[in-house]
């Protein structure tokens, strides 16, 4: 597998989540410590679809939500070695825009961005999109503990690297 892809088992080896939360399928491009490009194919068995809503399906705007925080997750992972089991948990959504609806049969390209990571917070820029047109804006922030030597952005973008605890 090429530097910066990772398919569905590289996926599932970095994440806990399973079906029927397991949101993300390809990791496309990754810049450790920057940005990350994946994408989820959005299909008409996804089982809110039962649901939300039977006759003209729309995928949840918070389904779109979780599959940013999961792509966010695994940067993390690129971006520190972190412990076997180590998770990464959601803080906070900000600033959050929903601009489009995303159907069974789209492609919901996902991008995040490190913006900060400062004692294991972490505070990402978020869009996801179809075929180039957003869906979802805003930010998210999450917490974890960032490993022995690993780095840690300041809001001034200036990386230090952390000493240990």
């Amino acid at each position: 597998m090429p530097h910066g892809i990772m398919d569905i088992k590289g996926i599932l080896s970095k994440l806990p989540h399973r079906y029927p939360f397991q949101m993300v399928d390809r990791i496309v491009e990754v810049e450790p410590l920057k940005y990350i490009r994946a994408y989820k194919n959005v299909t008409n068995n996804e089982p809110y679809f039962t649901g939300h809503f039977p006759e003209a399906p729309i995928m949840p705007g918070v389904m779109q939500l979780e599959a940013l925080a999961q792509t966010g997750g695994i940067l993390l992972h690129y971006s520190y070695k972190l412990a076997e089991g180590q998770i990464i948990l959601l803080r906070s959504f900000e600033d959050i825009k929903l601009r489009r609806t995303v159907v069974p049969g789209d492609r919901l390209d996902l991008y995040t961005e490190i913006l900060t990571i400062h004692r294991g917070l972490c505070k990402m820029k978020a869009l996801a999109s179809v075929d180039g047109k957003a869906t979802v804006t805003g930010f998210i922030s999450c917490f974890f503990d960032v490993p022995k030597g690993g780095v840690e952005i300041l809001a001034d973008g200036k990386i230090i690297t952390k000493k240990g605890r």
